[in-house]
C-alpha cells in the first residue's frame, strides 16, 4: 500500500459566501459586493509545478496522489508500462539503465524534475529503471490524466519538454563523462549535482552504492573520499558525506557538472522568460 504524505495542491475557492440577515419591520437593505479574496498559491517545492499557474495547478491537483518516496523503492521498471508520472518533492531518483545483470546510473531526480517522462516521447515502455536513492515525497498523476491536462493546458506539457530537454542532456553527458573523465573528477560531480537536486549539503550515500552506480571500483572510491576529507571538501561520517566546501568541490568535478547544471539553469530561464511575455 502506498504510504500517503498532506495534500498541497489544493487551491481554495476565491469567493466569499455570507448570509444578509434583516430585523422584522425595516426595510431590505441592497446588496454591496462583498470583498474577493484572491486565490492562494499553494507551496510546492517541485520547479515543474511552481512554473505552473493557479488554474493549471487545480487541474493537476484533481489528479494527483501524494506519496512517501522510501529508500530503495522502485518506481519503474525498463520495459515495463509507463503508468504514472512522479513530481519529486524532496529525495533522490536514480535513473539507471539495468542489463545482463550490471547497472549503471544515468542521471539523478530530485525536486526539479519528474520521474517517468518518457511518455512525451510517444513510447508506452520504460527505458531505465528508476530507484529511489534518498528518501522523500512526491506528487503522483496516471499518464492518461497528465495527458488529458496537457491538452486542455498545452503550457503543461512545454514545462515538462523544457525538463525532458535538460534530462537528455545529463544522460548523454553521463555517458561521455564514464569514459572520458578520471575517477576523482567523476565523484566531484556526482555530489555536486546530487546536491543540487536536493538542495542540501548532506547526502546519505554509501562508498558501496558510489561504487556501484559509477562503475568504479570501492578501494578507489574510499582513496578518493579520503583524499578530499583530508583537503576539507568534505566530512565523512556513517553512511553520509556532508559537503563543507561545495566551490572547491565544483573544481574539482570535471566540465560535466558545470554543463548539466547549465542544462537545468538554462530550462528555468526560458520558462521564467515565457511567463513574463505572456
Amino acid at each position: 500500500m502506498t504510504d500517503r504524505v498532506p495534500a498541497v495542491l489544493e487551491v481554495p475557492d476565491c469567493s466569499e459566501d455570507r448570509a444578509l440577515k434583516q430585523l422584522p419591520g425595516t426595510r431590505p437593505e441592497p446588496l454591496r459586493s462583498l470583498p474577493v479574496r484572491p486565490a492562494k498559491r499553494p507551496f510546492v517545492k517541485n520547479v515543474i509545478l511552481a512554473r505552473l499557474s493557479i488554474q493549471q495547478l487545480a487541474a493537476i491537483g484533481d489528479c494527483v496522489e501524494p506519496v512517501v518516496l522510501k529508500e530503495r523503492m522502485v518506481l519503474q521498471e525498463p520495459k515495463r508500462p509507463v503508468e504514472h508520472v512522479y513530481f519529486v518533492e524532496s529525495g533522490l531518483v536514480s535513473l539507471r539503465v539495468v542489463a545482463a545483470g550490471s547497472m549503471l546510473e544515468t542521471a539523478v531526480i530530485g525536486y526539479r524534475g519528474a520521474v517517468g517522462t518518457s511518455f512525451l516521447w510517444g513510447g508506452h515502455l520504460s527505458t531505465h529503471q528508476s530507484v529511489v536513492v534518498f528518501p522523500g515525497s512526491a506528487h503522483r498523476i496516471r499518464v492518461e490524466d497528465l495527458r488529458r491536462i496537457m491538452k486542455a493546458h498545452p503550457e503543461v506539457r512545454d514545462h515538462l519538454f523544457e525538463f525532458v530537454q535538460a534530462l537528455t542532456f545529463q544522460c548523454v553527458q553521463t555517458g561521455l563523462c564514464g569514459v572520458r573523465h578520471h575517477r576523482e573528477q567523476r565523484l566531484a560531480s556526482w555530489m555536486c549535482l546530487a546536491s543540487e537536486a536536493v538542495d542540501a549539503r548532506v547526502l546519505p550515500v554509501t562508498h558501496d552504492y558510489l561504487s556501484s552506480v559509477l562503475g568504479l571500483r570501492r578501494a578507489g572510491v574510499t582513496e578518493t573520499l579520503i583524499r578530499f576529507e583530508e583537503q576539507g571538501l568534505i566530512r565523512k561520517m556513517r553512511g553520509v558525506l556532508q559537503i563543507d566546501n561545495p566551490k572547491s568541490l565544483e573544481e574539482k568535478a570535471c566540465c560535466c557538472y558545470k554543463l548539466v547544471s547549465g542544462a537545468y539553469a538554462l530550462s528555468s530561464m526560458r520558462s521564467l522568460s515565457e511567463e513574463q511575455a505572456s
